[in-house]
């Protein structure tokens, strides 16, 4: 009986990768890199409508600036038709509303109080921050004077009568914050009239708008 020839199969040299296990591995490493490109652009363009839409559905409103309260704390004036005067000091409470959805970051302000127009006293307004839905209150003091008015043509008269009005104007530049990443400038003004009681020396009426 015949011997059988013996097959020979050549053998694969070890501790080399196959090229199919090569190019598997890169096509991973292709399709790992293509999800992440997919899923970072699918965030940013997520993000984009976000801000879209709160750019378009939320109003991004301009800040209340108040007095709150307004009492005297000293008041002197003479109706003496040479030399007609008043000096008066005020305890003033001072409010910024701030009904956004972001908190609003302000400057340093300035009220300014005037009769008939003319500024006879102001109060500085420190920068600060009005959170979010929310009121940021302050004190201050302000002094006024009729240096400047003395000679006022209505001013004996609005003595005489018992009654002194003044009008304060203020505005605060800041912006709102929203989201930390959205910044839109607002501006807060102040426009009030206070009547003054001279006889009783009382605060009669305060109107803001």
């Amino acid at each position: 009986m015949a011997q059988k020839k013996q097959q020979v199969h050549p053998i694969e040299p070890t501790g080399v990768p196959a090229k199919t296990d090569v190019e598997s591995e890169e096509l991973r490493r292709m399709t790992c890199t293509r999800y992440i490109a997919y899923l970072a652009a699918f965030a940013l363009f997520e993000t984009i409508i976000i801000m879209v839409c709160v750019v378009t559905l939320i109003r991004i409103r301009s800040p209340k600036f108040r007095f709150r309260a307004v009492s005297i704390e000293n008041l002197n004036y003479t109706s003496d038709t040479t030399s007609p005067s008043f000096n008066i000091r005020f305890n003033a409470k001072v409010a910024v509303k701030n009904t956004n959805f972001g908190h609003f970051k302000f400057k340093n302000g300035t009220i300014t109080l005037a009769y008939r127009g003319d500024p006879v006293g102001d109060a500085k307004i420190s920068k600060a921050r009005a959170r979010a839905r929310s009121t940021k209150k302050m004190n201050v003091t302000v002094d006024v004077n009729s240096d400047h008015v003395w000679s006022h043509s209505n001013l004996v008269r609005d003595l005489n009568s018992g009654f002194l009005t003044l009008t304060s104007q203020g505005k605060l530049s800041g912006k709102v914050h929203l989201m930390k990443v959205m910044k839109r400038r607002r501006y807060a003004e102040m426009n009030c009239t206070i009547i003054i009681n001279l006889v009783r020396k009382r605060i009669q009426d305060l109107k803001c708008r």
